[in-house]
């Protein structure tokens, strides 16, 4: 979700692209004759507490934790669980677009042409946001772009009641419960009014879509009317992302990475000489291979998508193979990872900055 490392969705929706080019068969279960009499019951499932002595705990946890009674009574009343947000927590269907689908329906010639626009429009300020956090306004209106739209849709669902329905819920309270309670902090600062404090199904906020630990910890006030105004304000949004990123490790100047070829054989030597990483939390970033500099993948044979020789650079790289087409990327590459776990996603996004530009 968007724009954190503890987010569970973005708007780009990508969560399940498969990385590599040929797809695996799924195994089949062997064939089993049916017992003619089930030998165990099941135990019953343990019954809910009530949403209202739930509801009634987690005021006086709040208010433990330091936020006004007013704030609790104010965002917590009336509130019921959403059953449409419960039923959006347990249909998310996987992306079945190919990464070449996905990018020729979010990377269209409109889209594209907006960003242009978008990043002309607000120059003077991206120009700004570059200087203090070292991330280049292209990039910033990529991200912008593939989050809401270049700030036109960025949810509507009030973020209070999907985060208790989702707390209350079974499936994953721990996390929705934390998240919630940082929904109740920001609105206990005055950052935003509730009826304001909009988002995502899952409670992903504002144009940077970030869930609430994210805001607290990444969303800056930059235009310095004293609010971190990442629902309106263009200034506040584009340097929350800059400083997420910054956060993450962006360092300024540098590409987030490169489509680039390979034929057979250098394909073949690269995999018996560079390991998957197999480690950390994110997912894409195991199925990326060990870092290593440019001038050893020269050396391997990977080539510029153009068949010219990678540039002469000490930069390092990882490889990584997404369906039919390969990519070198970066440090900052993994920055974007942070934002949004998914190679569709980050590569989406660094594709759209190149051709915006800016960067």
């Amino acid at each position: 979700m968007r724009g954190s490392a503890g987010r569970l969705v973005g708007a780009a929706l990508v969560t399940a692209l498969m990385v590599s080019a040929t797809p695996r068969a799924a195994p089949q279960a062997p064939v089993v004759a049916p017992p003619a009499q089930s030998q165990t019951v099941p135990p019953a499932a343990e019954p809910r507490q009530p949403f209202a002595e739930w509801l009634a705990a987690l005021r006086q946890e709040a208010m433990a934790r330091g936020i006004s009674a007013n704030t609790v009574e104010t965002a917590l009343a009336h509130i019921e669980p959403l059953p449409v947000v419960v039923e959006r927590d347990r249909t998310q269907a996987e992306l079945t677009l190919t990464f070449d689908q996905y990018v020729r329906r979010r990377l269209t010639p409109t889209f594209v042409a907006t960003g242009r626009k978008m990043a002309h429009t607000h120059a003077a300020l991206l120009r700004q946001v570059t200087a203090k956090y070292g991330v280049g306004g292209g990039m910033l209106v990529a991200i912008w772009g593939m989050e809401s739209n270049y700030g036109r849709f960025s949810g509507t669902w009030p973020t209070i009641a999907a985060l208790a329905t989702l707390a209350y819920d079974p499936h994953r309270p721990g996390l929705f419960r934390n998240e919630l309670f940082a929904a109740l902090e920001i609105l206990d600062r005055q950052d935003v009014r509730l009826d304001a404090l909009k988002g995502s199904w899952a409670g992903a906020m504002g144009q940077p879509q970030f869930m609430p630990s994210s805001y607290l910890r990444y969303a800056v006030d930059f235009d310095g009317d004293g609010r971190r105004n990442i629902w309106s304000s263009t200034g506040d949004v584009f340097a929350s992302i800059a400083n997420f990123l910054k956060e993450h490790g962006w360092s300024p100047g540098v590409r987030w990475g490169r489509e680039v070829r390979v034929d057979e054989a250098a394909a073949t030597r690269l995999a018996g000489t560079i390991p998957l990483r197999l480690t950390g939390s994110c997912q894409a970033i195991r199925q990326m291979t060990e870092s290593r500099p440019i001038g050893e993948w020269r050396t391997l044979g990977v080539k510029q998508i153009n068949g010219k020789p990678l540039p002469g650079t000490t930069i390092d790289a990882s490889f990584l193979r997404i369906e039919s087409r390969t990519f070198l990327v970066y440090g900052n590459y993994e920055a974007l990872l942070g934002y949004n776990c998914a190679h569709a996603y980050a590569l989406g996004v660094g594709l759209l900055a190149d051709r915006i530009g800016g960067n």
